[in-house]
């Protein structure tokens, strides 16, 4: 009777699902660390890592969707992810999808790290079989396994992140990602969409981060719960999170590195931490809806010493370039540009409530249009003597640009003339047209009617010493003998230039208006960018850099100031005929009075085209 029960009870065993196991407990019964990927090779310990454990198990709590990880470089980033692709392909199949920067990341992950694990850990090297050139099931970036699968893309192809229906999305070093998968848009969010038709999808990002305004890691991280590991002191047991500012050394000696309490201020050494990071919690700032996020930097690396730490940042201190570097990769957090940038706020404070649509000090008009994929934007922009200037109208005219349709909207605009104060109708005397984009030949169709008008194509080009508005050079359209007009702007000049007036204070010459319609969002991308030194293998060089994604104001206005730039207007002259008994006169002269012909200007120079 006995060994009948006995025989009994070890058949129902073979037949039982498996345990009910988190990610880190898998990992801890299975995972096996390979000794060319680890430097520890063996059994994984969470343990060795204590704060890797509510990581790695936030994807398993059925309230949370997303886990987003924003840290430094040596806490184990990897190996979360790795462990994940581990658990889901052995305890609970699911198709799954890594997206890495590129398609060679790709490649080389699934060659350096996903086949040594698969290789190495037993109940996965049963399931999931060698790479082979003829098996359709088993390639480098597609792996079958019993009910999934793990498909590996690169996110600058969009091709690879547009099939297959995929419950678990990872996506490694997002902020290493272009800022498009081609034409088709944020490559984070296409990955996403792959996930739509799950109800227990799952989405977990990853990366150090990069800079302030412009990185997708911080941007999820804030809009997560922002979870900090807190340790205790080990004098005083008072918890905190481990900070760059407490980190003490003796000058030029990095030997003497050690972290000091925010407490009690006594000495934490290296072999203190072990217990510490044992006896952490996460704590969360905000209440969990979905998201949870993680920091973590540098400090807390079991692999990874204060003195060490220390010594990196002696070797980059001095270096923009590699200070930068050491900020994202030692202490997890994005690098904000120091460089001259004008506030936002301060320019919005300024706004005027003008008396008249077109104000009356105004004497020319000009417009610069920005072309984007899915619109145009342009500024009207009135100027005075001194280059006095106020901003009129932004307007955005929505469509796809290879439709003649918002062409057609642009036209339109450009050909109205606006009542002035005085009784006169000013037309927009130039408007400079981006051809830069991936629309450079449509620009080239618009404007080539229209150049009589004095609607022209630019390019905008980097680089100190440029002048503003250099001579046209002639770019040939379609079968057409008659070529288009290209002038080349210096933006680097061009922003310093506006930079310059933005930080004027009082009204006059160089000033610049806004009116009260305009809204926060203009005022944030006028200012979307700040001139920073940055150390180059020629030297210190002053360069131009983003600090928030979006930049179409300032493009429009450095576009309408190349504009006014291109008339070099004779102020005089143009107040004489506006306040005359003949304000129609306005059209006529000293346009052409001067111009005679526009192909003879062309030939002299078209910055003094006015003149």
């Amino acid at each position: 009777m006995n060994s009948a029960k006995t025989t009994l009870a070890q058949a129902s065993q073979l037949w039982a699902p498996p345990p009910k196991l988190c990610i880190s407990e898998w990992a801890d019964s299975y995972r096996r660390l390979s000794p060319e990927a680890a430097s520890e090779p063996g059994d994984w310990k969470t343990e060795r890592a204590p704060y890797q454990r509510e990581i790695m198990d936030a994807l398993n709590d059925p309230k949370i969707t997303t886990v987003v990880v924003m840290s430094s470089a040596q806490i184990g980033k990897t190996e979360l992810l790795l462990n994940t692709i581990g658990y889901y392909a052995d305890q609970d199949p699911s198709p799954m999808l890594l997206v890495q920067p590129t398609l060679e990341l790709a490649e080389a992950f699934s060659k350096d790290r996903l086949a040594p694990m698969v290789r190495d850990t037993p109940t996965l090297s049963r399931k999931i079989k060698e790479a082979r050139s003829r098996d359709s099931h088993n390639t480098l970036l597609h792996k079958k396994f019993p009910g999934g699968h793990i498909t590996l893309a690169g996110a600058n192809s969009a091709a690879n992140l547009a099939s297959r229906p995929i419950r678990v999305v990872l996506c490694d070093e997002v902020d290493r990602y272009p800022h498009s998968a081609g034409t088709e848009g944020d490559p984070v969010s296409l990955a996403q969409k792959r996930a739509t038709t799950f109800w227990n999808k799952k989405f977990m990002l990853v990366s150090t981060p990069t800079l302030k305004g412009l990185s997708r890691i911080e941007q999820a991280y804030e809009a997560s719960d922002k979870r900090r590991y807190y340790v205790p002191c080990p004098h005083c047991n008072a918890y905190q999170v481990l900070t760059w500012l407490q980190v003490k050394w003796q000058e030029a000696n990095p030997k003497t590195a050690h972290y000091e309490c925010e407490h009690c201020h006594q000495t934490i050494l290296d072999s203190h931490k072990p217990k510490m990071l044992k006896a952490g919690r996460w704590q969360a700032e905000k209440e969990t809806v979905e998201t949870a996020g993680f920091h973590l930097c540098e400090l807390y690396s079991p692999w990874r010493t204060f003195s060490q730490m220390v010594s990196d940042f002696l070797a980059a201190k001095d270096y923009p370039e590699r200070l930068k570097t050491w900020v994202n990769t030692a202490r997890g957090e994005c690098w904000e540009e120091r460089g001259e940038q004008i506030e936002a706020s301060n320019l919005m404070e300024r706004r005027e409530t003008y008396a008249t649509f077109i104000p009356e000090p105004v004497l020319v008009l000009t417009c610069g249009v920005d072309v984007q994929d899915d619109r145009l934007e342009c500024e009207l922009i009135g100027w005075s003597e001194g280059f006095e200037s106020w901003s009129i109208d932004y307007r955005i005219f929505y469509g796809d640009p290879t439709l003649s349709s918002v062409w057609q909207e642009l036209s339109t605009f450009l050909s109205q003339t606006f009542e002035h104060p005085t009784g006169a109708h000013l037309p927009i005397a130039c408007t400079c047209i981006d051809s830069g984009g991936h629309h450079t030949q449509l620009v080239y169709d618009f404007v080539k009617p229209r150049q009589a008008q004095r609607v022209f194509a630019i390019k905008g080009v980097a680089g100190e010493g440029r002048p503003l508005v250099s001579a046209p050079n002639k770019k040939k359209t379609g079968q057409s003998k008659r070529a288009v007009d290209l002038f080349t702007v210096g933006v680097d000049e061009a922003k310093a230039l506006l930079q310059s007036r933005l930080s004027i204070s009082q009204a006059g010459p160089g000033f610049c208006h806004f009116p009260m319609h305009y809204q926060t969002e203009y005022f944030q991308q006028l200012t979307a960018e700040k001139r920073v030194d940055r150390m180059s293998q020629y030297g210190l060089k002053r360069q131009w850099v983003k600090t928030r994604p979006r930049n179409e104001a300032l493009d429009c206005r450095i576009y309408g100031l190349a504009a006014a730039v291109l008339l070099n207007p004779l102020w005089q002259m143009l107040k004489q005929q506006l306040l005359s008994d003949k304000p129609t006169a306005r059209m006529s002269s000293p346009t052409q009075t001067k111009r005679q012909s526009q192909s003879n200007v062309r030939k002299s120079n078209y910055a003094n085209a006015w003149k």
